[in-house]
C-alpha cells in the first residue's frame, strides 16, 4: 500500500524483487482513491487486504494499522515507519516545513528524501494535501488481535524520532517492532530487495499463511 505523494506505481522495484525470490506469491498493488477520509481508504482496500499479508510504508503503513484495528482479517502485515498520532508528536513537522515551503515537492523530498522525485506524485497536486491532513489527525487503535505475522519495522538510517515512534507503538499497540539496516524512511525506493527479503522471512515463519 503506498503512501502520500506517490501513486500504486512507487512499488515496481519492490515487485520485481519479489518475483525474483518469491515467484509463487500473488503480489497486489492497489491504487488509493486519495479521499482525504481514513474511513473511505479502509474500506477502499479491504478486500484486496482481507486474508492476505499487508505491506505498507509511511502512509501506506499507517493504512495497515488501521486496517490492523478494523473488522478485516489480515493474515499479517509488514509496516515501515507509519504515523503514530499523538504518541510521539512532532513526527511529522519537518514534513508539514517542507509542504508548507515548497508544496508537494518539498513534502515529497521532505518525507521520502533524494530518491523521491516529483514524478512520483499523483497528477493532482490536491491529493497530497488531503493524505497529508488525514495522516497528521491519525490516531493509532488497539487492534482486537494481532496476528503473529504483523511487525513495524524502522530504518536504522531513519532520524532517532522514528524509532521512539515504533516503540511506543509497541508499547501501546502491542505491534513488535524491528530495525532494519542500510535504510531509511524510503526503503521501497532505496532498498527494494530488503522488503522482498523482510516478506519472505515473515512468510516462512510456521503455520504458513494463505497468499
Amino acid at each position: 500500500m503506498h503512501g502520500a505523494a506517490t501513486t500504486a506505481a512507487v512499488w515496481a522495484p519492490v515487485r520485481a524483487a519479489l518475483a525474483r525470490v518469491l515467484p509463487e506469491v500473488q503480489v497486489v498493488a492497489p491504487q488509493r482513491p486519495y479521499s482525504g477520509d481514513l474511513t473511505t481508504e479502509v474500506a477502499a482496500l479491504a478486500d484486496v487486504a482481507a486474508e492476505a499479508l499487508v505491506v505498507g510504508v509511511s502512509g501506506g503503513a499507517t493504512l495497515g494499522l488501521a486496517l490492523l484495528a478494523s473488522k478485516v482479517p489480515l493474515a499479517g502485515a509488514v509496516l515501515h515507519e507509519p504515523a503514530v498520532g499523538s504518541l510521539v508528536p512532532g513526527l511529522l513537522a519537518h514534513v508539514a516545513a517542507g509542504y508548507e515551503q515548497r508544496g508537494v515537492a518539498g513534502f515529497g523530498a521532505a518525507l521520502y528524501g533524494p530518491a523521491w522525485d516529483l514524478s512520483m506524485a499523483p497528477a493532482d497536486p490536491d491529493a497530497v494535501r488531503r493524505d497529508f491532513a488525514m495522516f497528521r489527525t491519525f490516531e493509532p487503535s488497539r487492534p482486537a488481535v494481532v496476528p503473529p505475522r504483523a511487525w513495524t519495522t524502522v530504518g536504522a538510517l531513519s532520524p532517532s524520532i522514528r524509532l521512539e515512534a515504533a516503540r511506543a507503538l509497541t508499547s501501546f499497540a502491542g505491534v513488535p517492532h524491528r530495525v532494519l539496516g542500510g535504510c531509511g524512511h524510503a526503503i521501497h525506493l532505496e532498498r527494494p530487495g530488503l522488503v522482498a527479503a523482510v516478506v519472505g522471512e515473515i512468510l516462512r515463519l510456521a503455520d504458513p499463511i494463505r497468499r
